[in-house]
């Protein structure tokens, strides 16, 4: 009844608008122009009335002109081929000398031909498909946006909120796969993936919607981009609700095809559309839409004026103006020579003379209309600006918009932001309701709750299990999985926001590589794999590494080899020539200087001549053990001898240990320092079994027979102690982590030299463009910067490291000792302490010495002396006392009252007998 209602008022509009139209033709030039259209359709009505009303104020407002267009309306009857008999009558016989329409994009392919062959200029409203540029027909002008002028503003979205994958929901026909070409581009671009593609059939079921939908639901991905008709959109998010897929986590963005006919979409259809953003064409408001819309509410109260509505006005306004400056001169057809063969309707239909002059007039068209500026650039309007929009409840919110010079603002007077690392998505946006009415920006992807579990495969290794180790529980027939990448792994997921089910498949094939091992990700038979996998460039060519777990590296050991020469004469070599020379210089200076102070007062100095030379040699040496029996009484011979005893131990002590450090110590050298060594000498080397080292190898020059692998530490250590002559290897290549882990078990006897190739380390593969790339890595940080990290370097590093340090930390767990000599400069300061010492107390003797010379000859020259005066100067005399210490004077007051009354006397006979001469 309402349809038959909107019929009725159409047609009484379309005939005021006609008759209008010849009241002013009078005097006019008419000219035809056709409009090809679905006739009967809401859209199309609506279309239409707009036409008219185009003219009708167009004619009204310029009643100078001299042209009036005359509309010949053609049924497409809602297909192809119906736009085309439609077309090819109005050309025929009406000779319309352009045509407006037709609706869709795959109805104006056909149509574009048809005016190609007859330049008949085709002006399409609203057939938005990229796919028509390719006909690079002149004759053809898009009065309208095309659909991948929105891809830009996609983009930015998508790009704004950081999500990595995206899946494009579209119709089956030429209007839906149009716009695919250029929006992967654009996804590319920011490294956006489309790991599938959802294609709904334009006639499809609701039973085959739910079937795609369920697909998409047991899928990862939660970012769907949807490009279809309004009719089947409607349909699509219904079932979208009822199924699951409008809750929290979801995002659903629409493209102008829906948003820019929502009017058109029931209530139940727009209320399951909640939470759902669009891209819209954005029309700027000005005071001549107003008015339009404000008399469109009037006269259609019940009929929504869409944007296709106001383009068709422009259109139409614009062809009027073409035809009015293309002039009214030669608008006839040239007729087909008749060669008296059957012709085709198409080639019957001749060319219009008037073609190219309304060609040329009608790419210089350009004014302000109803939808904007409108201009045609290479026969297509060109858009500038797109309005954001969130569905909330039965109707849409603005919360942004795109333009071409800022990207995504909220107002179109604001500033743009610059999308750094710092600015945050509510910079660029209003505030947005997500599908759940969540608040929080969905992540993009999520593990499906359908049961599905990830599939990871892991290495089955034979040795070095301490990284991963498959076994199989003999009670339950279970695998179990162990090791620090497994447990590394463990701890990453415990860190990750969300949840993850998965299980451990192991890799069994006999001789699999890595390198295979790897390929099964690719090729889709797990979904991931965990363990002692490294991060290789030929690798990510094909998968995804996350960050790397843990360091690597590739390291070259070889055996270490004792390089110290033991003989008879090592006793000497802790000293230098020189120490030698003057700590036995030292000593008989030492000794003389003691006789020199103590000979005179010390009994024990006394004594024939070989007897005195013996004890000075006795007592020089006997200070090596410090027992001298000899007893020293003067200051100064004091002095020296506890100082000569100081160096003396300090000596002996440094002797001691350098001695027990060159008899004991080993001075170990690896028998190999590089890997070009190994090359030059073209020796035998070892290599870890199925690993990447292999292919470096040869790649560095080392031929295949050269090459010996093995699986175990022990198969390692076995091939290194033979050695190259009984059938092993001079040096073997392994991956730094194996390496900590074989040195802890041989730190003694082998030794990293070298770290030829440089690898960035153990990472988890996953395929290309997976999500669970970014939020794993993430996670991978965490721990490493978290105790739990060295709480697992403990557990399955350090616990064979507790004897043998870690060649990474401390590459040489066992330094090579290289003996050092002890040289004069180690003890120089102490010879030179005890040099002055003995300097200052054969000073002091020799100043005494010298006065007591002195005195005795002045006495001699000028006078008899006081003998009691003389002998008490004499006793008096420094060099004369004992100079004993308290606690000496008991043990030697005989020995020295002996010893200064002998001198006395022989004073006083000297004395007596100087005297006797003088009286002679």
């Amino acid at each position: 009844m309402r349809n038959d209602k909107l019929f009725f008022c159409v047609f009484l509009f379309f005939f005021f608008c006609l008759e209008l139209s010849r009241g002013q033709n009078n005097g006019k030039t008419q000219v035809n122009v056709g409009v090809v259209t679905d006739v009967g359709t809401s859209y199309s009505e609506a279309a239409m009335l707009c036409i008219n009303m185009s003219l009708a104020d167009f004619y009204s407002s310029r009643p100078q002109f001299q042209t009036r267009l005359v509309v010949n309306v053609g049924d497409s009857k809602k297909d192809v081929v119906g736009a085309a008999i439609a077309a090819l009558d109005l050309i025929k016989n009406k000779q319309v000398k352009a045509i407006l329409g037709p609706w869709t994009s795959m109805q104006a392919h056909f149509l574009i031909e048809i005016g190609q062959k007859s330049q008949v200029p085709i002006v399409s409203f609203s057939a938005t498909s990229p796919f028509l540029n390719s006909l690079r027909s002149p004759y053809f002008f898009r009065a309208t946006y095309e659909d991948s002028s929105q891809v830009e503003a996609i983009k930015a979205f998508i790009k704004l909120f950081g999500w990595r994958e995206v899946v494009p929901v579209y119709i089956d026909n030429t209007f839906g796969e149009g716009i695919m070409p250029r929006l992967t581009d654009a996804l590319q671009d920011i490294n956006v993936r489309i790991p599938y593609r959802s294609v709904i059939a334009l006639n499809a079921t609701d039973n085959e919607i739910s079937v795609e939908l369920l697909k998409m639901m047991t899928r990862p991905t939660r970012v769907f981009i949807v490009h279809m008709y309004s009719s089947l959109a409607s349909r699509f998010f219904i079932k979208a609700k009822e199924i699951g897929l409008m809750k929290a986590g979801y995002v659903w963005i629409l493209t102008n095809g829906v948003t820019d006919v929502l009017s058109s979409i029931n209530e139940t259809g727009i209320e399951a559309m909640d939470g759902v953003l669009g891209i819209k064409t954005y029309i700027q408001k000005s005071q001549d839409l107003e008015k339009f819309r404000s008399r469109w509410r009037k006269i259609f109260p019940q009929l929504e004026l869409t944007v296709y509505g106001l383009w068709a006005y422009d259109a139409t306004t614009a062809l009027a103006i073409a035809i009015e400056e293309a002039g009214t001169n030669n608008m006839t057809f040239s007729n087909v020579v008749d060669t008296g063969r059957n012709v085709s309707e198409l080639e019957a239909l001749g060319l219009s003379q008037f073609g190219p002059k309304l060609l040329e007039t009608l790419s210089k068209v350009q004014f302000r209309g109803l939808g904007g500026d409108f201009r045609f650039v290479n026969g297509q309007l060109q858009p500038s600006v797109f309005e954001i929009v969130n569905m909330i409840g039965t109707g849409e919110k603005s919360i942004g918009f795109w333009t071409e010079g800022n990207g995504l603002v909220k107002q179109l007077d604001q500033q743009p932001s610059s999308m750094s690392a710092l600015s945050t998505w509510q910079d660029h946006l209003k505030q947005i309701i997500w599908p759940g009415e969540a608040d929080s920006v969905p992540k993009g992807w999520e593990i499906p709750t359908n049961g599905k579990k990830l599939r990871i495969g892991v290495p089955k290794r034979i040795g070095f299990t301490d990284l991963v180790k498959v076994t199989r529980d003999p009670i339950t027939n279970s695998t179990v999985v162990t090791g620090f990448c497994i447990d590394f792994f463990e701890a990453v997921i415990q860190a990750m926001p969300y949840d993850v089910s998965y299980e451990f498949i192991p890799f069994e094939k006999p001789g699999g590589s890595y390198n295979e091992l790897v390929h099964q990700v690719y090729l889709g038979r797990y979904d991931a794999v965990v363990g002692d996998t490294t991060v290789l460039a030929n690798r990510s060519s094909y998968v995804d590494f996350t960050f790397p777990f843990i360091k690597s590296g590739v390291g070259l050991i070889v055996p270490m080899k004792d390089q110290v020469k033991r003989d008879k004469f090592d006793f000497f070599k802790p000293l230098s020539i020189e120490l030698w020379l003057t700590s036995l210089g030292f000593f008989f200076l030492v000794g003389i200087t003691v006789w020199i102070l103590e000979h005179r007062v010390n009994p024990d100095f006394r004594g024939p001549a070989n007897y005195q030379a013996s004890t000075i040699f006795w007592f020089a040496f006997s200070t090596m053990v410090f027992a001298p029996k000899e007893r020293v009484f003067s200051f100064w011979a004091r002095a020296l001898v506890v100082t000569w005893y100081f160096l003396v131990l300090v000596l002996i002590q440094s002797y001691t240990a350098s001695l027990a450090s060159l008899l004991t110590s080993q001075q170990l050298n690896p028998t190999i320092t590089s890997m070009n060594s190994l090359l030059d000498k073209g020796e035998t080397v070892g290599y870890q079994r199925t690993s990447f080292i292999l292919g470096k190898l040869k790649e560095t020059g080392f031929p295949q027979s050269s090459l010996v692998p093995f699986d175990t530490a022990e198969e390692c250590d076995e091939l290194l102690s033979k050695g190259t002559k009984k059938g092993g290897i001079a040096g073997a290549f392994l991956e730094v982590p194996y390496l900590r882990l074989f040195l802890g078990q041989f730190c003694n006897t082998y030794k990293m030299v070298e770290e030829p190739f440089n690898v960035d380390g153990f990472g988890f593969v996953f395929p290309i463009g997976s999500p669970l790339v970014a939020d794993v890595s993430r996670a991978i940080l965490k721990v490493a910067e978290s105790p739990k990290a060295m709480e697992l370097e403990r557990a399955w590093f350090k616990k064979k490291e507790q004897r043998c340090p870690d060649p990474v930390t401390n590459p040489d767990p066992n330094p090579s000792f290289t003996s050092r000599q002890l040289g004069l400069d180690s003890f120089l300061f102490l010879f030179i302490v005890v040099s002055v010492v003995c300097v200052i107390g054969l000073g002091k003797f020799t100043v005494c010495f010298l006065w007591k010379t002195r005195m005795t000859n002045l006495w001699t020259n000028f006078h008899e002396p006081d003998h009691k005066s003389y002998l008490d100067k004499v006793a008096k005399c420094p060099c004369s006392s004992s100079q004993e210490t308290p606690k000496d004077k008991n043990n030697a007051t005989n020995q020295t009252d002996k010893g200064c009354e002998l001198r006395a006397r022989r004073t006083q006979v000297n004395i007596s007998q100087v005297h006797d001469q003088n009286s002679l």
